[in-house]
């Protein structure tokens, strides 16, 4: 780079600390969670003049994935990279260091999270560690900031290291020979698509070799650098092995999301915002919005009706925005916050893989999923981490059909604590089983199978209340100043369609479908076109409108199933292409109707034969059809 200014690169496996490191190193904030798969992209700051680029995790250096690719385009044209290990599982990490050092890059090793090393029993020996890789290595802590200073002034001293003797003789001379650096040289053999294509040559056929031997110096150096310690099994080790056993983890999953359902649909989505929206915005908020605005001008004219009617850019999108999204989003941060923190997401994606598989995904899925019901748009990006095209594809449509943002999920769930623990869970299975059909249809129609589970599953730990609080406010801070524009553009598009009458025209229009299909009132045709900017703006339409409990059950099914909203649309096409985007977002679209329809039929037909019993019958018949349906899935799959 220009002048004094170096590049310096962050990189190392999957859930070491990188961006926890990232984050010391450079004053910034970037997600910090224990499980893998967090950083999805690439992210910048600044450590004195220096730039600083944290990366998502890889396991080695080349172009068989996406995030491999991005990482080694970064670490080639770096002048520092920081390669983040993780002081308790050198045999996997030090894998990925010798990658780098043979590739004959500048490097330091950052030696992370050595203040638990003791309680696998472990000692590192750093000097032993540095003069065998020939590079600097720096124990760090990277969450306590423990050694970042040293790390800073250490990577003045980043340089080559000890490579593979075999490479030593060769790489110089085959480099010389193609006129290329040796990098790509050792790139070529082992394999590498962008390196053939860049020296217009056939790829080499090494790579297994290579990466056995490279397996083999790693074990052995592992071997020579651990020491002797005196292991502590805690509480909560013991307590990580049984979270991940069939027999014992699938209760425990059950009390906790029960737990998290309490905090989330009983404390914030009913205590809290009762206060918040019932009492602080539509009894004090909004009256006094009213009265202040009467003064000034009449609130029939159509700039009141635009700031202060059905719609009003001062009173509905505020209150909802303030009064009723702010403190849902904040719970649901919150409880993801502590999910990550802790360590029990890859818990859980073990628990689900065979379950996963029956929809051609792995346990990996998992990640993307419940990032979803945080924002849809980055769970898309974060399908990156799957292995296959195949199940990035299904891993999206998923995504794009049944899961609801946190935005959506917390209008959902101040409507559904309305409704009743029957409504509440007809609607989980429902919306579980559309799922797991659409998973189980893709999983036949696209060629391919699914990839076995490996996933590095991070120590049980308890989360750190500060990066919990960070994490949560950064993230509601972030989505609130991203939906104020929305919900405010949203409002003001809706009272400009009203006072035109051209709302009732639209609505007059979609009655086949919303009046005769999915038996809502006409008004309801407003949610909908809501939600084609925002499925949560949609949901949040259908608070203020007169329905009986069925259809507000009904148009949350149909909301839910309905289009992602235009940014993670966006990102869909440019994901998938425009054509296969555009096949997604209309099968999406049909679906919702489709099974909004479906659910509203068989509501009506059965609260005709037992009464108030219907949802209650509704979920014995669907457990019924779920587990016939799941049954012939895994037994057509063994066959």
């Amino acid at each position: 780079m220009a002048g004094d200014t170096r590049y310096i690169v962050v990189v190392g496996n999957p859930n070491v600390g990188k961006t926890a490191l990232f984050n010391a190193i450079t004053g910034l904030y970037g997600d910090v969670s224990n499980f893998p798969g967090t950083t999805v992209e690439m992210c910048y700051g600044r450590v004195g003049r220096d730039l600083v680029v944290d990366t998502p995790g890889v396991y080695g250096i080349s172009s068989f994935s996406g995030a491999e690719k991005l990482v080694r385009d970064l670490v080639l044209t770096a002048d520092v990279i920081v390669d983040v290990v993780d002081a308790a599982n050198l045999e996997r990490d030090l894998f990925l260091t010798l990658h780098l050092i043979d590739l004959g890059l500048p490097v330091v090793v950052a030696l992370n999270m050595s203040d638990e090393t003791a309680r696998h029993g472990l000692c590192v020996n750093r000097e032993v560690l540095e003069n065998i890789l020939g590079v600097p290595v720096v124990a760090t802590a990277a969450v306590k900031k423990e050694g970042i200073e040293a790390l800073v002034r250490e990577l003045s001293a980043a340089r080559r290291g000890h490579r593979d003797a075999h490479l030593v003789r060769r790489l110089p001379e085959m480099a010389g020979e193609l006129g290329t650096s040796e990098a790509i040289a050792l790139l070529l053999l082992e394999g590498d698509a962008s390196a053939a294509g860049t020296l217009d040559l056939p790829p080499g056929n090494e790579r297994m070799l290579l990466y056995d031997k490279r397996r083999a110096r790693a074990n052995e150096i592992s071997g020579l650098v651990y020491g002797p310690g005196q292991e502590e099994k805690s509480f909560l080790d013991k307590l990580g092995q049984v979270m991940i056993r069939p027999s014992t983890g699938f209760p425990i999953l059950i009390v906790i999301m029960g737990l998290l359902y309490l905090l989330v649909g009983v404390l914030f989505a009913q205590v809290v915002v009762e206060f918040t929206q019932g009492r602080l915005m539509e009894g004090y908020y909004e009256p006094f919005i009213r009265t202040t605005l009467a003064a000034r001008m009449d609130l029939e004219s159509p700039i009141g009706v635009i700031l202060t009617g059905q719609f009003g850019l001062l009173t509905m999108a505020i209150t909802y925005l303030l009064g009723l999204l702010a403190p849902l989003v904040i719970g649901f941060f919150l409880v993801l916050s502590l999910l990550e923190d802790s360590g029990y997401l890859p818990r859980v994606a073990i628990l689900m893989d065979r379950l996963l598989s029956v929809v051609g995904l792995n346990g990996m899925a998992i990640i993307p999923i419940v990032l979803g019901f945080g924002c849809v748009t980055a769970a898309t990006i974060t399908t990156r981490l799957l292995p296959t095209d195949r199940e990035r594809r299904i891993a999206i449509f998923l995504l794009a059909l049944a899961v609801p943002c946190s935005a959506q999920l917390a209008f959902v769930t101040a409507i559904m604590s309305r409704l009743g623990a029957a409504f509440f869970i007809l609607y989980v299975m429902i919306i579980l089983v559309v799922m797991v059909a659409a998973g189980v249809v893709l999983a036949r129609v696209l060629p391919g199978f699914s990839t076995p589970l490996m996933l590095n599953v991070p120590q049980l730990r308890l989360p750190r209340p500060d990066n919990v609080i960070i994490k949560t406010w950064m993230r509601s801070w972030q989505f609130l100043k991203e939906a104020f524009p929305v919900f405010v553009g949203g409002a003001l598009i809706l009272s400009l369609l009203k006072l035109t009458g051209t709302l009732d025209v639209i609505q007059s229009s979609m009655e086949p479908i919303t009046v005769g299909w999915l038996n809502l009132p006409r008004e309801s045709a407003s949610a909908f076109i809501m939600g084609l900017i925002r499925r949560d703006f949609g949901t949040a339409g259908i608070l203020g409108m007169p329905l009986t409990i069925g259809e507000q059950f009904v148009a949350m099914v149909s909301l839910t199933l309905f289009v992602p909203c235009i940014a993670s649309v966006m990102i869909i096409f440019k994901e998938r292409g425009w054509k296969e985007g555009l096949v997604i977002w209309i099968a999406v679209l049909f679906l919702a109707f489709f099974i909004g329809g479906l659910v509203s039929k068989s509501l009506w037909f059965i609260t005709g034969l037992v009464g108030p019993q219907a949802p209650a019958v509704m979920i014995g018949i669907l457990v019924l059809l779920t587990a016939g349906a799941l049954g012939v899935a895994f037994f057509s799959k063994r066959v």
